[in-house]
């Protein structure tokens, strides 16, 4: 498994995810709510992020699963 962040974007067709900076997917699926299902479990077991993008392809959600550089003081 790959160490990059992991990308939920619009592919034709469906939602893919994608390491960051590939050309190519990493998985292809018919709704987004699977395709993020799937980045998040990737980002969990290697404790990266998960950035979810709109179909104009801005990101709209992004959640860390792992070490956060800058978690909030208590």
């Amino acid at each position: 498994m790959s160490k990059k962040n992991q990308h939920v974007v619009p592919h034709s067709g469906g939602w893919a995810v994608k390491g960051e900076g590939n050309a190519k997917a990493s998985s292809v699926h018919s709704t987004q709510s699977a395709a993020e299902s799937a980045a998040r479990e990737s980002a969990i077991r290697t404790g990266l992020e998960v950035f979810i993008h709109g179909r104009d392809g801005r990101i709209r959600e992004r959640n860390t699963y792992g070490r956060d550089p800058f978690p909030p003081k208590g």
